[in-house]
């Protein structure tokens, strides 16, 4: 079974754990390494001949134009990740919308590819702001990969469906990131920081339980930063955050690589956007 490999394009400095400690002021002052870090990851990737999704911040995007030209000729999947990681609970409806919209219009005019997903920083969709996918499915949007069910301290939909569906007489396909049912509550293993933190062996039988017990294709995630060791640290956060940051960086891509070895990898396009029988769930 085809499982579907994603990618979050963002800085070290950009991710919602340091937004307190690090003004967005500064980001343009900061040493930026996501150029070189995605292009390892397309070399990690290339390396295992498998192909995915990069979810792309615009800020990224208008600063590097040339590596969003490089992870589309390198025939992996264009998406949106907003243009500057402000999460959508933290935006009115205008706002997410002149967000997608700018977001949208610049990958779609670098790449030459139409855009046909979205993930919200930090799965910041959920019950309190469903409207987000309305205004997804208006602004061209096929899928959103953007409500995580689980229960977490900054995110989380946890009664949401696990797998793919349309909510709420949509047309657009929500695709939450995997998780694997235990003793009746869900558990992340769909990467991020779980797959840092929790043993390697956790997140293969977990996506081996999703495809051969559940029959679905699992989605898995991460960010380049996460296989960059050498990335500027920050003292002045909390245990708490820099335990979730910094934790095993030096194993990602060992893991990483043996990620793709042990499954088979595609697009989420490829996976998800080909005519299937979706069921259509009522969500609040």
């Amino acid at each position: 079974m085809k499982n579907a490999l994603s990618v979050d394009i963002e800085d070290y400095f950009q991710v919602s754990a340091f937004e307190n400690v690090i003004d967005r002021s500064d980001w343009e002052s900061l040493p930026c390494r996501v150029e070189q870090n995605t292009d390892k990851v397309m070399q990690i990737f290339a390396d295992h001949d498998a192909k995915g999704t990069f979810f792309i911040l615009g800020w990224v995007a208008e600063r590097y134009p040339q590596l969003i030209k490089r992870i589309a000729e390198q025939g992996h999947e264009i998406a949106s990740h907003g243009w500057d990681h402000i999460r959508v609970i933290n935006m009115s409806k205008e706002e997410f919308r002149t967000d997608v919209t700018k977001t949208k219009s610049l990958l779609e005019d670098i790449s030459g590819t139409h855009v046909k997903g979205y993930r919200a920083p930090s799965y910041s969709i959920g019950s309190a702001n469903l409207w987000a996918l309305e205004i997804l499915q208006e602004t061209g949007h096929k899928y959103s990969s953007s409500i995580y069910p689980i229960q977490h301290d900054l995110y989380g939909m946890p009664h949401a469906p696990r797998f793919a569906f349309y909510p709420n007489d949509l047309e657009i396909i929500e695709v939450p990131v995997t998780t694997t049912k235990v003793l009746g509550k869900n558990f992340p293993c769909g990467g991020g920081g779980y797959f840092r933190l929790l043993p390697y062996l956790w997140s293969k039988r977990a996506i081996n339980k999703v495809n051969m017990v559940d029959g679905e294709a699992a989605i898995f995630y991460f960010h380049p930063w996460e296989i960059d060791p050498q990335q500027p640290r920050q003292s002045n956060t909390t245990l708490k955050t820099r335990v979730r940051h910094y934790t095993n960086l030096a194993k990602m891509e060992q893991r990483l690589r043996r990620l793709l070895l042990d499954f088979s990898w595609d697009r989420m396009d490829n996976i998800f956007l080909q005519d299937q029988e979706l069921p259509r769930i009522q969500i609040s």
